[in-house]
């Protein structure tokens, strides 16, 4: 027993001096325009309202902690039925431009986004996606694993008529894509958990249901999956490689990243508290 002793102390001091520190060297990427430009038509509110906000930011290495904004770039929307721009502008000079005149998209209108930065000029177009209300929001009282997750139980009618996609946010960018494949046309729920470490409570939160496309519900689950989370945000550090609908009409090459999309959206608020 004593021989076996000393020769572990042996083994793991002869690998201990052979430790070597290795620098790894990562490469620079050149910066590439974001744009998010998701726009929110809150069609169950009275007056309609609408969150119209085209967020402009610059890609940056993997391992920075801060992403730079945009503020110094052209921005303006067309309504491709009468050729009507609307303008926006950053007036907080904080990379979010929004219209200098109060703008809710119409149904069934086709909207062409121009945003020109550094005398390059890059395009994208998306059409209000229909969308349903959500009927219900309730805090549950079931767990996961750990005994310690918030249930939130949501319900909506999913409309038969049309192959439909949903986006869910539950607060603190915490996402949901959605398809009908297996619901269409039925009263559906089911429940969302936020993880111990995802939300203190006591907290009011914002559920948010929003009408997406084919396209972008495919484009948000790859998202998902190469960022590895669902928290973040949508476009906190989009993969080089994940192209979006926004293209660059003057330098193909220099392609931006992120999405153009309008959404009829619902929200609802409710308050999660402890559960004993």
């Amino acid at each position: 027993m004593k021989k076996i002793y000393i020769h572990t102390i042996l083994t793991v001091l002869l690998f201990s001096n052979c430790e070597q520190v290795v620098n790894i060297d990562v490469p620079t990427i050149e910066p590439k325009l974001i744009i998010d430009a998701s726009f929110e038509v809150l069609f169950n509110e009275s007056p309609i309202k609408a969150n119209v906000v085209v967020k402009l930011k610059l890609s940056t290495d993997y391992f920075d902690d801060t992403i730079p904004t945009v503020s110094d770039a052209i921005v303006f929307l067309t309504n491709t039925a009468d050729n009507a721009v609307i303008n926006f502008s950053d007036v907080n000079l904080n990379g979010n431009f929004t219209p200098i005149i109060n703008f809710i998209p119409k149904d069934a209108i086709a909207y062409e986004l121009t945003v020109i930065y550094k005398n390059e000029i890059y395009k994208g177009n998306a059409t209000k996606v229909k969308s349903t209300k959500i009927n219900s929001a309730i805090q549950g009282d079931e767990t996961l694993f750990s005994g310690k997750e918030i249930e939130v139980k949501v319900a909506f009618k999913d409309n038969v008529d049309n192959e439909n996609y949903y986006l869910f946010n539950f607060t603190n960018n915490l996402f949901l894509p959605l398809e009908d494949r297996f619901f269409n046309g039925t009263n559906y729920n089911f429940s969302f958990f936020y993880q111990e470490e995802e939300i203190e409570v006591p907290k009011n939160v914002t559920v948010t249901m929003s009408g997406i496309t084919k396209d972008y519900f495919t484009y948000f689950r790859i998202l998902q999956n190469q960022s590895g989370t669902s928290g973040g945000g949508p476009f906190q550090s989009v993969p080089s490689s994940l192209l979006g609908n926004v293209i660059n009409t003057s330098n193909e090459a220099n392609f931006p990243l992120g999405y153009f999309h309008i959404s009829e959206t619902d929200t609802i608020n409710l308050d999660l508290v402890e559960k004993n």
